[in-house]
């Protein structure tokens, strides 16, 4: 059954079953000496690609202010423009950064912070309105974030952001928002075949948010092109070692998650599929809240992804296959000791 449209959570606005994660095209922007964006990209490239997107039926584009120090939301702007309409954005705030150093200067998560954030947010993406307007700072103590939610609903009020929601993968903060906010609509969270989030889906279908999911495709992991050998830059921030960032060590992929790749590599492409499109497809059947947004910095890449809205869901046949070939894996994955705390990489 073909995938096209789902709904974004209880705010009422449909969107592509398939997003596109933006952070990938922002460019470079580091924390002192360590980078957190993935390297050198092309705008012009970027931006065919989002117009590709939007040609293909994927309409929801997913960024944050900190991507590339701002330039992540310009990029953003410049390829939707004249197509606004078209196009249902999400943007992130909560870290401060200094747009002329590209560099990541802590977080803010007072409420003058943020009318100023999304002002300048709306000013880089060219644009009256946020449609999703997301916290950013994964952890934040659960009653400083619910103290944001009446200048949030405000902003609602004002017209300029049209829903909200927390990128968390806090089971205990998306249930703050979930529960006692009125225009929170969504949580964004990790969740692939390889990191399942049972806890987290499970709150969205209780308060009626859309899971936006991110890391689809393990960072690159389930796009099938890393092998044990394989190394990245020093300027893409899966070439460093962190504690949040679990899918690569040293620059070099993670051996035991190359192996899962390995183990559900055939149930996923068994109809036909790139394994990236069978990863989507995982997703799709997973969850009927679920919204993937892989990112890519092509064409090339948008277009294969994008394909696999025409396979939609996996069959219950496959899906059930892949959770055989994973159940005894994945249940050692789980532990909250291992989780990583997407998508704040600082």
């Amino acid at each position: 059954m073909a995938q096209s449209t789902r709904a974004l959570g209880r705010s009422g606005i449909q969107v592509s079953a398939l997003g596109m994660g933006c952070w990938a095209i922002a460019g470079p922007w580091a924390e002192g000496n360590t980078p957190l964006g993935w390297g050198a990209v092309d705008d012009e490239e970027s931006i065919r690609t989002v117009r590709r997107a939007l040609d293909l039926g994927v309409t929801l584009f997913d960024t944050a202010d900190t991507y590339g120090a701002g330039n992540g939301e310009r990029v953003l702007g410049r390829a939707l423009a004249g197509r606004r309409d078209e196009a249902v954005i999400a943007t992130k705030w909560g870290f401060t950064f200094d747009e002329r150093t590209r560099q990541a200067t802590g977080p803010d998560a007072s409420p003058a912070y943020l009318r100023r954030a999304v002002r300048d947010s709306l000013r880089r993406l060219g644009t009256d309105r946020i449609d999703l307007y997301q916290l950013h700072l994964a952890d934040l103590p659960i009653a400083r974030a619910q103290a944001l939610v009446g200048t949030l609903e405000e902003l609602v009020a004002e017209g300029l952001i049209r829903a909200y929601g927390w990128s968390t993968d806090r089971p205990d903060r998306a249930a703050a928002f979930g529960q006692d906010a009125p225009h929170a609509t969504a949580v964004q969270h990790s969740l692939s075949v390889l990191r399942d989030a049972p806890d987290l889906l499970d709150l969205c279908e209780k308060y009626d948010l859309a899971s936006i999911s991110c890391g689809p495709l393990g960072m690159g992991l389930l796009t099938g092109k890393y092998h044990p050998a394989s190394t990245l830059p020093y300027d893409d921030v899966r070439g460093i070692t962190s504690g949040w960032l679990e899918w690569f060590r040293g620059g070099r992929p993670a051996p035991e998650w190359l192996r899962r790749v390995q183990a559900v590599r055939s149930a996923l492409t068994a109809d036909g599929r790139t394994l990236a499109q069978g990863a989507l497809g995982w997703i799709w059947a997973r969850s009927s809240r679920a919204i993937p947004i892989p990112g890519c910095r092509s064409v090339a890449q948008l277009e294969e992804n994008a394909a696999a809205l025409d396979l939609g869901p996996l069959s219950p046949d496959h899906f059930a296959e892949v959770e055989r070939q994973l159940a005894a894996l994945r249940a050692a994955a789980l532990r909250e000791v291992d989780r990583p705390y997407w998508p704040s990489p600082m």
